[in-house]
């Protein structure tokens, strides 16, 4: 036991909030995971039409619920707490992450404008997950205008603000319903709405708005003659709407309040952690506290994130920011926008009835019967190569109008080939995020993966492993962010408390990996490096402005979708 005259065992309990559920792990002070509760949301990912009046959304909308967001602290806490019969006495923290850019509108009372009566059939007052698109000619007008402008922040973010990011979408709702905008007292990520939920403390904290809101811990936000450069009406927003105190990761953001902590079933006045990303509380979730070592945050998508000792610029980047995972450090993040979303997508829609009846005939999933008889196969055996841009390109090219692509289909080409053909495109994917991060002098030395895939896919690790050329290392843990949050909420809680005086104390007791790590095969390494030149090859022609066919096409499908609803 560490400090306090209490001697009962301590716990934390970590909630990491994903894109289609939360889920809540109750962790001992020595890292091991005593109970965990998944809470799927009720109303998932809103892409097509608004819960209850049906309104219509358009293309590359994605919203979420922000009920879904108290249901899971309502479901899942008391769901761990009943599971490990631990004292609720004895926990004594509380920490979340989040996807990011999540955020939502709220009116004064911190209530999200969707919740109102007269507002909940406008799509603009609801939360806008990650993974909205639909500001990208915003996001293209921040670029360009911050490129003129010789914006000194624009390099520390690889060249381009993305979409996903706030202030496109905050300045697509001024363009699209400048209602909702005036209605709006504070622009909050999801991660701080729920902790300000749980303590009645509205707290901005340093990862998200240095990764997502172009925050900067020396210089602030960008000045007011950049926004006003972008619109008039925007001058003023870092003051008014995006006011508030920046904190460091760890920061202790208030206390569970009387009427939180009945629903959760804890106790009142238990310490509650500012809120952190999903992948970057994975960092020290694995234990990772130090510089060359590459985090992996595997899922529906990849964040790829780096310890380094300076700020260097690297192309393609979400961000380098200091103290933005570790303190201490400049925390580097890149990404794919799509991972496991493409292997859904193929298994849900591209494979033929005969794979799904063999799969359940064997009593495995299709992932499991696709996986077995993908791995038969010698890199380069399946003649075929593809792009995995099937919801875009985050890093390096940070473009979220570009397309999937497969080339090398013939009549022989089986559906187990087209699987394997899509994991290695997410590998070389990330061979990009790397290479370009040692070209910039940022060194990778080892990787570490994390989250549902590592676990599920060990093809797919050997993929990687040899695309890469490097060993990895895998999670113990199936939930590492929900773990890293627990870790924070150690920090937030205090030495005094029996918890922990810095995170880098924290996970060096609580950090866990697997024994069995992915190790690269020589012969493999080759053959991949061949078919990753080709790769790089088709990336810069399509990715690059030689040929914007998948733009076009974007545009011409726009256009006859248009035309179509006009003649409904």
């Amino acid at each position: 036991m560490r400090g306090g005259a209490n001697m009962t065992k301590k716990y934390v309990i970590g909630i990491d909030y994903g894109t289609e559920s939360g889920r809540a792990v109750l962790v001992d002070l020595e890292g091991n995971e005593i109970a965990d509760h998944v809470t799927p949301y009720s109303h998932g990912v809103i892409d097509e039409v608004l819960p209850e009046s049906n309104v219509k959304l358009e293309p590359d909308w994605a919203l979420q619920h922000p009920g879904d967001y108290i249901e899971v602290l309502a479901t899942a806490v008391p769901s761990v707490l009943k599971k490990s019969g631990v004292n609720p006495a004895d926990v004594i923290g509380i920490g979340i992450d989040f996807t990011a850019c999540t955020m939502l509108p709220v009116d004064a009372s911190g209530e999200p404008l969707c919740f109102r009566e007269d507002l909940k059939n406008h799509p603009h007052s609801w939360v806008k997950l990650w993974k909205h698109h639909a500001a990208q000619d915003e996001a293209n007008l921040i670029n360009e205008i911050a490129a003129k402008r010789g914006e000194a922040f624009l390099p520390r973010y690889g060249g381009k603000i993305s979409s996903e990011w706030m202030i496109a979408k905050i300045w697509q709702i001024l363009n699209e319903a400048p209602e909702i905008y005036e209605k709006t007292d504070l622009f909050l990520e999801a991660t701080d709405w729920v902790v300000f939920k749980m303590t009645g403390n509205i707290v901005r904290n340093s990862c998200t708005a240095g990764y997502k809101s172009i925050w900067h811990k020396q210089e602030g936000y960008p000045s007011k003659e950049f926004f006003r450069a972008l619109d008039p009406r925007l001058e003023n927003l870092t003051e008014t709407k995006l006011r508030g105190d920046i904190v460091p990761l760890g920061t202790k953001a208030g206390v569970l309040t009387e009427e939180m902590a009945a629903m959760m079933g804890l106790l009142p006045g238990t310490a509650v952690a500012v809120g952190n990303v999903d992948a970057h509380a994975a960092v020290p979730g694995v234990g990772v506290v130090e510089p060359g070592k590459l985090v992996m945050a595997m899922g529906t998508s990849i964040c790829h994130m780096l310890l380094g000792t300076e700020e260097k610029y690297v192309e393609g980047m979400c961000g380098v920011v200091e103290d933005g995972i570790i303190p201490g450090y400049f925390g580097y993040e890149a990404g794919q926008s799509a991972v496991g979303d493409i292997f859904a997508w193929y298994v849900e829609h591209g494979v033929p009835a005969y794979v799904k009846e063999a799969a359940e005939k064997e009593g495995v999933s299709v992932h499991q019967w696709l996986e077995k008889r993908a791995a038969a196969y010698k890199p380069g055996e399946t003649g075929l190569l593809a792009l995995d841009w099937w919801n875009g390109n985050r890093s390096v090219l940070v473009d979220t109008d570009l397309t999937g692509l497969i080339i090398g289909y013939t009549l022989l080409t089986k559906p187990e080939e087209i699987y394997r053909a899509l994991l290695e495109a997410t590998a070389f994917g990330t061979r990009k995020i790397i290479d370009a991060f040692v070209e910039s002098g940022v060194k990778v030395e080892e990787l570490y993966a994390c989250g549902g895939l590592p676990q599920k896919n060990k093809l797919l690790m050997q993929i990687y492993a040899d695309v890469t050329n490097r060993e990895i290392k895998v999670a113990a843990s199936k939930q590492t962010p929900a773990v890293g949050a627990a870790m924070f909420a150690a920090v937030a809680a205090g030495k005094e408390n029996g918890g922990y005086e810095s995170i880098v104390e924290a996970a060096k007791k609580m950090g866990k990996v697997r024994d069995e790590t992915f190790k690269p095969i020589p012969e493999n390494v080759k053959i991949y490096e061949q078919l990753y030149q080709e790769y790089t090859k088709l990336h810069d022609y399509f990715g690059r402005g030689e040929n914007d066919v998948m733009k076009r096409l974007k545009f011409i499908k726009e256009n006859a979708k248009s035309k179509e609803s006009l003649n409904v």
